[in-house]
Protein backbone atom coordinates (compact mmCIF):
# COMPACT_ATOMS: atom_id res chain seq x y z
CA UNK A 1 0.00 0.00 0.00
CA UNK A 2 1.22 3.49 -0.88
CA UNK A 3 0.31 6.62 1.09
CA UNK A 4 0.97 10.15 -0.09
CA UNK A 5 0.79 11.46 3.50
CA UNK A 6 3.51 9.02 4.59
CA UNK A 7 5.71 9.71 1.56
CA UNK A 8 5.47 13.46 2.18
CA UNK A 9 6.34 13.05 5.86
CA UNK A 10 3.00 14.48 6.98
CA UNK A 11 1.99 11.36 8.90
CA UNK A 12 4.17 8.49 10.11
CA UNK A 13 1.56 6.70 12.22
CA UNK A 14 1.75 3.60 10.00
CA UNK A 15 5.37 2.64 10.58
CA UNK A 16 5.36 -0.19 8.01
CA UNK A 17 3.73 1.81 5.23
CA UNK A 18 5.22 0.97 1.82
CA UNK A 19 6.60 -2.38 2.94
CA UNK A 20 5.18 -5.34 0.96
CA UNK A 21 2.29 -6.79 2.90
CA UNK A 22 3.42 -10.45 2.68
CA UNK A 23 6.66 -9.38 4.37
CA UNK A 24 4.73 -7.57 7.11
CA UNK A 25 2.66 -10.65 7.82
CA UNK A 26 5.65 -13.01 7.76
CA UNK A 27 7.55 -10.80 10.20
CA UNK A 28 4.59 -10.70 12.60
CA UNK A 29 4.32 -14.48 12.49
CA UNK A 30 8.05 -14.86 13.10
CA UNK A 31 7.94 -12.40 16.00
CA UNK A 32 5.06 -14.25 17.65
CA UNK A 33 6.76 -17.62 17.21
CA UNK A 34 10.05 -16.26 18.59
CA UNK A 35 8.52 -14.80 21.77
CA UNK A 36 6.38 -17.88 22.42
CA UNK A 37 9.13 -20.40 21.55
CA UNK A 38 9.88 -21.16 25.25
CA UNK A 39 6.34 -22.53 25.59
CA UNK A 40 6.62 -25.11 22.78
CA UNK A 41 3.42 -24.27 20.91
CA UNK A 42 2.69 -27.58 19.13
CA UNK A 43 0.54 -26.14 16.34
CA UNK A 44 0.81 -22.72 14.72
CA UNK A 45 -2.08 -22.25 12.31
CA UNK A 46 -1.44 -20.02 9.26
CA UNK A 47 -1.77 -16.30 10.01
CA UNK A 48 -5.04 -14.61 9.11
CA UNK A 49 -4.33 -11.79 6.67
CA UNK A 50 -6.26 -8.53 6.47
CA UNK A 51 -6.97 -6.26 3.57
CA UNK A 52 -4.07 -3.85 3.29
CA UNK A 53 -6.22 -0.70 3.27
CA UNK A 54 -9.72 0.52 4.19
CA UNK A 55 -9.68 -1.79 7.23
CA UNK A 56 -10.36 0.51 10.18
CA UNK A 57 -13.94 0.64 11.40
CA UNK A 58 -13.08 3.37 13.91
CA UNK A 59 -11.37 6.65 13.03
CA UNK A 60 -9.97 8.71 15.90
CA UNK A 61 -9.14 12.08 14.41
CA UNK A 62 -7.78 15.26 15.97
CA UNK A 63 -9.52 18.44 14.84
CA UNK A 64 -7.33 21.47 14.17
CA UNK A 65 -7.24 24.53 11.96
CA UNK A 66 -9.98 27.14 12.23
CA UNK A 67 -13.75 27.08 12.37
CA UNK A 68 -13.89 28.13 8.71
CA UNK A 69 -11.12 25.76 7.61
CA UNK A 70 -11.00 22.82 10.03
CA UNK A 71 -8.49 20.01 9.62
CA UNK A 72 -9.40 16.41 10.46
CA UNK A 73 -6.38 14.24 11.14
CA UNK A 74 -3.47 14.74 13.54
CA UNK A 75 -1.40 17.57 15.02
CA UNK A 76 2.19 18.22 13.99
CA UNK A 77 5.07 18.82 16.40
CA UNK A 78 4.08 22.46 16.78
CA UNK A 79 0.46 21.63 17.53
CA UNK A 80 -0.87 22.63 14.10
CA UNK A 81 -3.56 20.56 12.42
CA UNK A 82 -2.56 18.15 9.64
CA UNK A 83 -5.52 17.16 7.46
CA UNK A 84 -5.75 13.43 6.70
CA UNK A 85 -9.26 13.11 5.33
CA UNK A 86 -8.08 10.79 2.55
CA UNK A 87 -6.32 8.37 4.94
CA UNK A 88 -6.18 5.00 3.19
CA UNK A 89 -6.51 2.75 6.25
CA UNK A 90 -9.80 4.43 7.22
CA UNK A 91 -12.91 2.93 5.66
CA UNK A 92 -14.46 4.44 2.53
CA UNK A 93 -17.42 5.38 4.74
CA UNK A 94 -15.12 7.45 6.92
CA UNK A 95 -13.56 9.22 3.97
CA UNK A 96 -17.00 10.06 2.57
CA UNK A 97 -18.13 11.41 5.95
CA UNK A 98 -15.15 13.65 6.76
CA UNK A 99 -15.98 16.49 4.30
CA UNK A 100 -19.59 16.53 5.53
CA UNK A 101 -18.41 16.73 9.14
CA UNK A 102 -15.99 19.52 8.25
CA UNK A 103 -18.88 21.51 6.76
CA UNK A 104 -20.97 20.87 9.88
CA UNK A 105 -18.14 22.17 12.10
CA UNK A 106 -18.23 25.42 10.11
CA UNK A 107 -22.03 25.60 10.00
CA UNK A 108 -22.43 25.05 13.75
CA UNK A 109 -19.44 27.31 14.52
CA UNK A 110 -17.65 24.70 16.64
CA UNK A 111 -14.21 26.24 17.10
CA UNK A 112 -11.38 23.68 16.95
CA UNK A 113 -9.43 23.42 20.18
CA UNK A 114 -5.98 24.99 20.13
CA UNK A 115 -3.57 23.01 22.31
CA UNK A 116 -1.05 25.84 22.70
CA UNK A 117 -3.48 28.51 23.90
CA UNK A 118 -5.92 26.02 25.48
CA UNK A 119 -8.79 27.81 23.77
CA UNK A 120 -11.56 26.52 21.52
CA UNK A 121 -14.03 23.66 21.82
CA UNK A 122 -13.71 20.73 19.41
CA UNK A 123 -10.83 18.38 20.24
CA UNK A 124 -11.52 15.14 18.41
CA UNK A 125 -13.87 13.39 16.04
CA UNK A 126 -14.43 9.67 16.67
CA UNK A 127 -16.29 7.98 13.82
CA UNK A 128 -17.23 4.27 13.86
CA UNK A 129 -18.70 2.48 10.85
CA UNK A 130 -20.78 -0.68 11.21
CA UNK A 131 -20.59 -3.61 8.76
CA UNK A 132 -23.90 -2.32 7.35
CA UNK A 133 -22.47 1.13 6.61
CA UNK A 134 -24.12 3.02 9.46
CA UNK A 135 -22.06 5.53 11.44
CA UNK A 136 -21.61 6.62 15.03
CA UNK A 137 -20.19 10.16 15.09
CA UNK A 138 -18.83 11.55 18.35
CA UNK A 139 -17.69 15.16 18.77
CA UNK A 140 -15.25 15.48 21.69
CA UNK A 141 -15.78 18.94 23.17
CA UNK A 142 -14.20 21.03 25.92
CA UNK A 143 -17.60 22.20 27.18
CA UNK A 144 -21.32 22.25 26.45
CA UNK A 145 -21.06 25.68 24.83
CA UNK A 146 -21.63 24.49 21.22
CA UNK A 147 -24.48 22.09 22.04
CA UNK A 148 -27.32 24.50 21.22
CA UNK A 149 -25.92 25.21 17.77
CA UNK A 150 -25.20 21.53 17.16
CA UNK A 151 -28.79 20.61 17.97
CA UNK A 152 -30.07 23.42 15.74
CA UNK A 153 -28.06 22.27 12.72
CA UNK A 154 -28.27 18.52 13.36
CA UNK A 155 -31.08 18.05 10.78
CA UNK A 156 -28.76 19.47 8.12
CA UNK A 157 -25.99 17.07 9.12
CA UNK A 158 -28.37 14.09 9.04
CA UNK A 159 -29.75 15.13 5.66
CA UNK A 160 -26.22 15.24 4.19
CA UNK A 161 -25.05 12.17 6.11
CA UNK A 162 -28.12 9.90 6.43
CA UNK A 163 -25.93 6.94 7.40
CA UNK A 164 -25.16 8.70 10.72
CA UNK A 165 -27.33 6.61 13.03
CA UNK A 166 -25.81 7.94 16.28
CA UNK A 167 -24.42 11.44 16.88
CA UNK A 168 -23.11 12.45 20.30
CA UNK A 169 -21.12 15.10 22.10
CA UNK A 170 -18.48 13.79 24.48
CA UNK A 171 -17.27 16.24 27.12
CA UNK A 172 -13.57 16.46 27.92
CA UNK A 173 -13.02 19.67 29.91
CA UNK A 174 -9.50 18.81 31.11
CA UNK A 175 -6.39 19.73 29.15
CA UNK A 176 -4.71 16.36 29.01
CA UNK A 177 -3.60 13.78 26.46
CA UNK A 178 -6.64 11.51 26.46
CA UNK A 179 -9.10 10.79 23.68
CA UNK A 180 -12.43 11.32 25.43
CA UNK A 181 -14.15 12.29 28.66
CA UNK A 182 -16.58 10.53 30.95
CA UNK A 183 -19.79 12.35 30.00
CA UNK A 184 -21.68 11.72 26.76
CA UNK A 185 -24.65 13.67 25.38
CA UNK A 186 -26.59 11.72 22.76
CA UNK A 187 -28.08 14.05 20.14
CA UNK A 188 -29.95 11.51 17.99
CA UNK A 189 -32.89 9.28 18.79
CA UNK A 190 -30.68 6.20 18.47
CA UNK A 191 -27.96 5.73 21.05
CA UNK A 192 -26.41 2.45 19.89
CA UNK A 193 -24.80 1.22 16.68
CA UNK A 194 -25.57 -2.39 15.67
CA UNK A 195 -22.36 -4.24 14.77
CA UNK A 196 -23.20 -7.48 12.96
CA UNK A 197 -20.35 -10.00 13.02
CA UNK A 198 -20.95 -13.54 11.79
CA UNK A 199 -24.42 -14.43 13.14
CA UNK A 200 -24.07 -12.20 16.23
CA UNK A 201 -25.27 -8.60 16.44
CA UNK A 202 -23.61 -6.45 19.10
CA UNK A 203 -25.07 -3.10 20.07
CA UNK A 204 -22.23 -0.62 20.43
CA UNK A 205 -22.68 2.28 22.84
CA UNK A 206 -20.51 5.42 22.52
CA UNK A 207 -17.82 4.61 25.09
CA UNK A 208 -17.62 0.86 24.47
CA UNK A 209 -14.48 -0.82 23.10
CA UNK A 210 -14.79 -2.72 19.84
CA UNK A 211 -12.12 -4.43 17.74
CA UNK A 212 -10.76 -2.02 15.12
CA UNK A 213 -10.77 -4.34 12.10
CA UNK A 214 -14.22 -5.78 11.39
CA UNK A 215 -13.15 -8.55 9.00
CA UNK A 216 -10.39 -9.77 11.32
CA UNK A 217 -12.66 -9.51 14.36
CA UNK A 218 -15.13 -11.78 12.55
CA UNK A 219 -12.38 -14.28 11.85
CA UNK A 220 -11.11 -14.10 15.45
CA UNK A 221 -14.53 -14.75 17.00
CA UNK A 222 -15.37 -17.49 14.50
CA UNK A 223 -12.07 -19.26 15.23
CA UNK A 224 -12.62 -18.96 18.98
CA UNK A 225 -16.08 -20.45 18.56
CA UNK A 226 -14.69 -23.44 16.70
CA UNK A 227 -11.93 -24.07 19.23
CA UNK A 228 -14.37 -23.82 22.13
CA UNK A 229 -17.07 -25.94 20.47
CA UNK A 230 -14.73 -28.93 20.56
CA UNK A 231 -14.16 -28.47 24.31
CA UNK A 232 -17.88 -28.43 25.23
CA UNK A 233 -17.34 -26.68 28.60
CA UNK A 234 -20.15 -26.71 31.15
CA UNK A 235 -19.36 -23.16 32.22
CA UNK A 236 -17.09 -20.36 31.06
CA UNK A 237 -15.96 -16.87 31.98
CA UNK A 238 -15.17 -14.13 29.47
CA UNK A 239 -12.89 -11.75 31.37
CA UNK A 240 -12.33 -8.27 29.88
CA UNK A 241 -15.48 -9.05 27.91
CA UNK A 242 -16.01 -5.61 26.35
CA UNK A 243 -19.27 -5.56 24.42
CA UNK A 244 -19.41 -9.35 24.58
CA UNK A 245 -17.80 -10.52 21.35
CA UNK A 246 -16.31 -13.73 22.71
CA UNK A 247 -19.11 -14.44 25.22
CA UNK A 248 -21.93 -13.99 22.69
CA UNK A 249 -20.21 -16.16 20.09
CA UNK A 250 -19.54 -18.82 22.71
CA UNK A 251 -23.09 -18.72 24.10
CA UNK A 252 -24.55 -19.08 20.65
CA UNK A 253 -22.43 -22.09 19.75
CA UNK A 254 -21.61 -24.10 22.85
CA UNK A 255 -25.05 -25.55 23.64
CA UNK A 256 -25.65 -25.65 27.37
CA UNK A 257 -22.56 -23.72 28.46
CA UNK A 258 -23.21 -21.11 31.16
CA UNK A 259 -21.23 -17.98 30.26
CA UNK A 260 -20.36 -15.02 32.49
CA UNK A 261 -18.80 -11.86 31.03
CA UNK A 262 -16.91 -9.42 33.27
CA UNK A 263 -15.94 -5.93 32.11
CA UNK A 264 -14.98 -2.70 33.93
CA UNK A 265 -16.80 -0.40 31.48
CA UNK A 266 -20.43 0.10 32.50
CA UNK A 267 -21.19 1.29 28.96
CA UNK A 268 -19.76 -1.88 27.46
CA UNK A 269 -21.72 -4.07 29.90
CA UNK A 270 -24.92 -2.25 28.95
CA UNK A 271 -24.11 -2.91 25.28
CA UNK A 272 -23.48 -6.59 25.95
CA UNK A 273 -26.68 -6.98 27.98
CA UNK A 274 -28.71 -5.39 25.17
CA UNK A 275 -27.14 -7.82 22.68
CA UNK A 276 -27.82 -10.78 24.98
CA UNK A 277 -31.47 -9.77 25.36
CA UNK A 278 -31.85 -9.15 21.65
CA UNK A 279 -30.47 -12.62 20.86
CA UNK A 280 -32.55 -14.29 23.62
CA UNK A 281 -29.47 -15.99 25.08
CA UNK A 282 -30.58 -17.11 28.52
CA UNK A 283 -27.33 -18.84 29.49
CA UNK A 284 -25.08 -15.77 29.31
CA UNK A 285 -24.88 -12.84 31.70
CA UNK A 286 -22.68 -9.77 31.97
CA UNK A 287 -21.58 -7.77 35.00
CA UNK A 288 -19.44 -4.70 35.58
CA UNK A 289 -16.32 -5.37 37.59
CA UNK A 290 -12.57 -5.89 37.66
CA UNK A 291 -11.52 -9.20 36.10
CA UNK A 292 -8.84 -9.97 38.69
CA UNK A 293 -11.06 -9.08 41.65
CA UNK A 294 -13.86 -11.21 40.22
CA UNK A 295 -11.60 -14.24 39.87
CA UNK A 296 -9.97 -13.83 43.30
CA UNK A 297 -13.36 -13.61 45.00
CA UNK A 298 -14.79 -16.68 43.25
CA UNK A 299 -15.30 -19.89 45.20
CA UNK A 300 -14.54 -22.09 42.20
CA UNK A 301 -13.26 -21.88 38.64
CA UNK A 302 -15.21 -22.66 35.45
CA UNK A 303 -14.15 -25.23 32.88
CA UNK A 304 -13.02 -22.48 30.51
CA UNK A 305 -11.69 -18.95 31.05
CA UNK A 306 -11.46 -16.56 28.09
CA UNK A 307 -9.20 -13.53 28.56
CA UNK A 308 -8.83 -10.64 26.12
CA UNK A 309 -6.90 -8.05 28.16
CA UNK A 310 -5.48 -4.65 27.19
CA UNK A 311 -1.85 -4.41 26.08
CA UNK A 312 -0.49 -4.78 29.61
CA UNK A 313 -1.80 -8.37 29.79
CA UNK A 314 -3.64 -10.06 32.65
CA UNK A 315 -0.90 -9.43 35.22
CA UNK A 316 0.69 -11.49 37.98
CA UNK A 317 -2.36 -11.74 40.26
CA UNK A 318 -4.78 -13.12 37.69
CA UNK A 319 -2.12 -15.31 36.10
CA UNK A 320 -1.31 -16.70 39.54
CA UNK A 321 -4.98 -17.41 40.23
CA UNK A 322 -5.37 -19.21 36.90
CA UNK A 323 -2.25 -21.27 37.66
CA UNK A 324 -3.65 -22.33 41.05
CA UNK A 325 -7.20 -22.89 39.79
CA UNK A 326 -8.65 -26.06 38.33
CA UNK A 327 -9.86 -24.40 35.11
CA UNK A 328 -9.23 -26.99 32.41
CA UNK A 329 -8.70 -24.53 29.54
CA UNK A 330 -7.82 -20.89 28.96
CA UNK A 331 -8.39 -19.09 25.67
CA UNK A 332 -6.05 -16.06 25.61
CA UNK A 333 -6.47 -13.40 22.92
CA UNK A 334 -3.69 -10.81 23.08
CA UNK A 335 -2.79 -7.63 21.24
CA UNK A 336 0.73 -7.68 22.78
CA UNK A 337 2.68 -10.91 22.38
CA UNK A 338 5.35 -9.68 24.84
CA UNK A 339 2.87 -9.38 27.73
CA UNK A 340 1.28 -12.66 26.62
CA UNK A 341 4.66 -14.40 26.96
CA UNK A 342 5.13 -12.91 30.43
CA UNK A 343 1.70 -14.13 31.51
CA UNK A 344 2.29 -17.63 30.08
CA UNK A 345 5.51 -17.88 32.07
CA UNK A 346 3.45 -17.35 35.23
CA UNK A 347 1.10 -20.23 34.30
CA UNK A 348 3.37 -23.25 33.72
CA UNK A 349 0.54 -25.72 34.38
CA UNK A 350 -1.38 -24.34 31.40
CA UNK A 351 0.33 -25.37 28.19
CA UNK A 352 -0.37 -24.15 24.64
CA UNK A 353 -2.38 -26.44 22.39
CA UNK A 354 -2.49 -24.21 19.31
CA UNK A 355 -2.03 -20.58 18.35
CA UNK A 356 -2.81 -18.23 15.49
CA UNK A 357 -1.85 -14.70 14.45
CA UNK A 358 -4.66 -12.37 13.32
CA UNK A 359 -3.40 -9.25 11.55
CA UNK A 360 -5.72 -6.70 13.11
CA UNK A 361 -3.47 -3.71 12.25
CA UNK A 362 -1.85 -3.81 8.78
CA UNK A 363 0.85 -1.22 8.05
CA UNK A 364 1.84 -1.24 11.75
CA UNK A 365 3.88 -3.59 13.94
CA UNK A 366 0.80 -4.51 16.01
CA UNK A 367 -1.26 -7.69 15.66
CA UNK A 368 -3.51 -10.03 17.63
CA UNK A 369 -2.53 -13.57 18.59
CA UNK A 370 -4.88 -16.17 20.08
CA UNK A 371 -3.67 -19.16 22.05
CA UNK A 372 -5.61 -22.11 23.47
CA UNK A 373 -4.15 -23.43 26.73
CA UNK A 374 -4.87 -26.74 28.38
CA UNK A 375 -4.00 -27.76 31.93
CA UNK A 376 -1.16 -30.21 32.03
Amino acid sequence: MDCAYFDAGRCRSCSLMGRPYPSQLADKQAHAEELLAPFDVPAWLPPVASGERDYRNKAKMVVGGTVDAPTIGILDAEGHGVDLQACGICSPGHRAAFPVLARFITLARITPYDVGSRRGELKHLIVTESPDGELMVRFVLRSTEPLGRMRKHLPTLLAELPQARVVTANLLPEHKAVLEGADEVVLTDAGTLPMRLNDVTMHLRPQSFFQTNTAIAEALYAEAREWIRDLAPEDAWDLYSGVGGFALHLAGAAGRTEVTGIETSVEAVASAELSRTDAALSRVRFAAGDATEFALSATSAPDLVVVNPPRRGIGAELAGWLERSDAAHVLYSSCNVASLAKDLAAMPSLRPVKARVFDMFPQTTHFEVMVLLARR
